[in-house]
């Protein structure tokens, strides 16, 4: 059966404006022709669309049906324009991911320099927050997708694998804890700490597991990154949590030595969240699929 999307436009603009000749006119076409159209392409699927009445035109049941799949056909037509565009360099794609300090600092910008080569028309804004205020963002429509710990109930989110992550304490080699396999958080809360600045997310997740543990962090410097916390803990300033990815990197380049965290806490599993597979955008749907390895969730 053929039909083409001057028929299908024709036939959402009928149900919308509730008129041929209103719908006629938004394209501009002539009544007559809007007319045949219409006709023809009822008596093709042998279907009656509209009931035609005083007061205009109204969806028949197969009608809405019909229509159901002529406005997914639209959207699909739209979408399929702006990914040609932005292929083309005629418009910028601009995807939004916030994520937490470790995925930030450890494994997103491995994962997304790939995907970037790949789509040259796109432009991340990657932001960092709490895990919690990750999955408010998603789920409000801030952000296309989000990477959050896994452990936290994500409601009706759209939940997805990306990595698993450790929190280790970093220690300079000699010192008390440094002959230790694993020490749990108390053990090292009498030791000067070396941390990010207050506002961090993970930051304020260590803050949070001193405070429950009755001992608050004695912090003694907050440094800006990962390597420079690395640089004063090798320095015998103090000690560190950092994800064990990164940990391990610094302690090949520096006498450090990693302890693992005997608390359950310190074992997460990092995970990708989004609001539906069917609502995001193309190129937010390659995106979601070329980090979690899943080619069509949902």
């Amino acid at each position: 059966m053929h039909f083409d999307l001057v028929d299908v436009r024709l036939l959402v603009a009928i149900a919308s404006t509730g008129s041929l000749s209103k719908a006629a006119a938004t394209f501009p076409v002539a009544v007559s022709a809007a007319s045949t159209r219409l006709r023809q392409f009822e008596e093709r699927c042998q279907v009656t669309l509209f009931a035609r009445n005083a007061n205009g035109m109204t969806p028949t049941p197969a009608g809405r049906l019909v229509l159901e799949a002529c406005q997914r056909i639209l959207n699909e037509a739209q979408r399929l324009k702006d990914n040609l565009q932005a292929l083309s360099g005629q418009q910028r794609v601009v995807l939004k991911l916030c994520a937490s300090t470790v995925a930030n600092s450890t494994f997103l910008p491995a994962a997304l320099g790939p995907f970037l080569a790949d789509y040259p028309e796109v432009d991340l804004q990657l932001t960092e927050g709490t895990s919690r205020s990750i999955l408010r963002g998603v789920q409000a429509g801030e952000f296309d997708l989000g990477v959050y710990d896994g452990n936290l109930p994500t409601g009706d989110l759209l939940s997805l694998p990306f990595r698993h992550d450790r929190l280790v304490l970093l220690v300079p080699q000699g010192h008390a804890l440094a002959g230790r396999r694993q020490a749990k958080l108390v053990e090292a809360l009498s030791f000067p700490y070396i941390g990010l600045p207050a506002e961090r997310a993970m930051q304020r997740f260590i803050e949070d597991k001193a405070i429950a543990a009755g001992i608050a962090l004695r912090v003694r410097v907050r440094a800006p990154s990962f390597d420079a916390i690395a640089q004063l803990v090798a320095q015998g300033a103090g000690l560190a949590m950092l994800p064990e990815a990164a940990a391990s990197r610094m302690a090949q380049e520096l006498p450090l030595t990693l302890v693992d965290i005997a608390d359950s806490w310190a074992s997460r599993e990092l995970r990708l969240c989004i609001r539906d597979w069917q609502s995001l955008p193309s190129h937010a749907r390659q995106l979601v699929s070329h980090l979690s390895g899943v080619a069509h969730p949902g």
